[in-house]
């Protein structure tokens, strides 16, 4: 079974049955709080698996979480997520985009809780794409380094509960899309020049997956009144390596949320570490020393 074949199962399943199936198919699947996005494992879309074993016990623990999917390489998918958020949605740009031909190729579409939707495509073994959003166009890409929430999980809202729920499954041959060529036409003051390795940051390549899963661990044990500042330390590390808010609350949210965070919390802290780094040195690559907020945070774990 494939994962098209999954979604199109979902709407019977419950989360639990339909994690299973996934994992069936092969595709690596992780929970996520019930009625929300984020996730209960330590590290995220890091712990993602295929493995019957681990997915079965992940929702004996957690029978009503809800379940996501790594995007990128991980899966080997990728998704355009059309936002919409109160007057405001991506729909415009999406149907630009659509007009250029630069979305031919999807492989199903999922509707978002929030009215959106999730637009899959496969992904390109020899083009790893990372996440990145566009706030201007309402318009996200979730690739290497990312995930998504998938049917049948439902969001708590002010008027209920509302499900992802797959919309349409392509019957044309699916093809990757190249997410640069979609930034360029719908937000095209947010494409730089790349630089050459000599230019990058020497920090560019530094938090892979273990130095994020070291940073979220590290998170996890703040104790109240240090959380804050903890956790925008560590979101300034990461915005220093160019990851962007989306990718940054995917590797720390989860952590965060275990120190005690409001979800609310983590959102605007990511956020003002994200457009601290980009007003200072940091910018540049320099790594800061870590803030004293305990004797028990050891030099080395801190410290490039």
């Amino acid at each position: 079974m494939r994962f098209g074949e999954v979604l199109l199962l979902t709407s019977r399943l419950s989360p639990r049955d339909a994690a299973r199936a996934f994992a069936e198919a092969g595709v690596p699947v992780f929970p996520c709080i019930a009625g929300g996005k984020r996730p209960l494992t330590l590290t995220g879309f890091h712990d993602a698996t295929a493995e019957p074993g681990v997915v079965a016990e992940w929702w004996s623990a957690w029978p009503n979480a809800n379940l996501a999917v790594p995007t990128g390489a991980r899966s080997g998918l990728e998704v355009v997520d059309v936002d919409v958020k109160d007057e405001r949605s991506g729909f415009d740009a999406f149907s630009v985009a659509q007009a250029a031909g630069i979305l031919d190729g999807e492989y199903a579409r999922v509707r978002t809780p929030s009215g959106g939707i999730h637009v899959y495509f496969p992904s390109a073994i020899d083009r790893p794409q990372r996440c990145w959003q566009s706030a201007t166009a309402h318009i996200d890409f979730r690739g290497d380094g990312g995930y998504v929430v998938v049917p049948p999980s439902c969001i708590s809202i002010d008027t209920g509960r509302a499900t992802y729920r797959l919309s349409s499954l392509s019957s044309g041959e699916p093809h990757p899309v190249d997410a640069t060529a979609l930034r360029s036409l719908i937000d095209p003051n947010s494409v730089r020049p790349r630089r050459d390795a000599a230019q990058a940051s020497p920090s560019a390549a530094l938090p892979g997956t273990v130095d994020r899963q070291r940073l979220a661990a590290w998170v996890a044990q703040l104790r109240e009144g240090e959380r804050n500042h903890g956790l925008f330390w560590a979101a300034c590390r990461l915005a220093e390596a160019g990851l962007t808010a989306v990718t940054i609350e995917d590797a720390l949210g989860a952590a965060a949320s275990r120190a005690g965070l409001a979800d609310d919390e983590i959102a605007i802290t990511i956020r003002s570490a994200q457009r601290h780094v980009s007003r200072s040195s940091a910018a540049q690559g320099v790594w800061q020393e870590c803030p004293v907020l305990a004797t028990r945070i050891s030099e080395s774990s801190c410290r490039r």
